[in-house]
């Protein structure tokens, strides 16, 4: 495992550091006959996509028992991290390919994550209510805040209001114009590699 997981979060588990560990054995598994991450990345994996993801984390802790929904999960990022992160969350993975959704329930029962449950849906159609609706940049604010504004539960218990965790780069301005209560935490101040200088976690309150 990648030394930085463990640096920046040092009060991990010894069976979260080994789920941790398992990670990139079984993504490079997967990509050979399925590919959910570029051949490129995967030498950066730990960094442009596990540590990526627990971004999320450094803005909120995720209460036990709280629903988290992650949109356009991809391979299972940010979902599959987090999961690992917080074993006591619930976590709902969703993405409209489902080649890819078979893999994330491949490496979700590897790692014996109990907390995980993935489906092949876009969000529209998932039912129930979440905490938190965590994404990867999937698409601009203003087309994802619809899909999945009425998916979140009006009782807030965290920190931040329940609504929208988002990981996106670059300069946010103009996107996040119509949404005046939007406020973003830049990943900079958290990790030191390169990769973060530009990147950022947007809170969405709904």
């Amino acid at each position: 495992m990648d030394k930085s997981i463990t640096e920046y979060f040092p009060a991990l588990s010894i069976q979260q550091q080994k789920q941790f560990e398992q990670l990139k054995p079984l993504y490079d598994a997967w990509n050979q006959r399925i590919n959910v991450i570029s051949r490129t990345d995967m030498e950066y994996f730990y960094t442009r996509h596990v540590l990526h993801s627990l971004g999320i984390a450094t803005l909120q802790t995720f209460k036990s028992q709280a629903q988290v929904l992650d949109v356009g999960t991809g391979g299972g990022f940010p979902g599959i991290p987090l999961a690992i992160m917080f074993p006591d969350t619930q976590f709902t993975l969703v993405d409209s390919i489902g080649k890819k959704v078979k893999v994330v329930q491949a490496v979700a029962a590897a790692l014996a994550l109990t907390n995980v449950k993935a489906y092949h849906k876009r969000a529209e159609d998932v039912a129930g209510t979440f905490d938190f609706v965590v994404s990867r940049a999937v698409t601009r604010m203003e087309r994802f805040v619809p899909w999945v504004q009425d998916k979140i539960n009006p009782d807030s218990n965290h920190t931040l209001a329940n609504g929208i965790l988002y990981l996106k780069g670059g300069d946010l301005t103009e996107e996040l114009a119509p949404f005046p209560k939007a406020a973003s935490y830049a990943l900079g101040d958290h990790f030191e590699d390169a990769f973060f200088e530009t990147k950022k976690v947007v809170h969405v309150p709904l």
